[in-house]
């Protein structure tokens, strides 16, 4: 999972370093590495790749801004939904 999700973040970066390098903690939105264009791409990838449902009182930019609060809210979601593993 967290393979997955950093690619479709590096694969949709503003920026044209090609040496940018973020952790899994860093705030992806903050940094400017990403808008809110792909904010919404993020959530139809996530809800189609790890079938899940994204709620409107799941947009939180709480539970999308890094890696990490990515993994931990598809791993709650999936629990809460009965999804399945990608």
């Amino acid at each position: 999972m967290r393979a997955k999700i950093r690619s479709v973040i590096e694969n949709n970066l503003n920026v044209f370093d090609s040496d940018v390098e973020f952790s899994d903690d860093d705030n992806i939105f903050r940094k400017g590495f990403v808008d809110s264009l792909f904010a919404v791409q993020l959530l139809d990838y996530l809800e189609q790749e790890f079938r899940i449902k994204i709620s409107s009182q799941d947009l939180n930019i709480d539970n999308f801004y890094s890696v990490n609060r990515i993994i931990s809210f598809v791993e709650e979601k999936r629990r809460q939904d009965g999804g399945t593993s990608a």
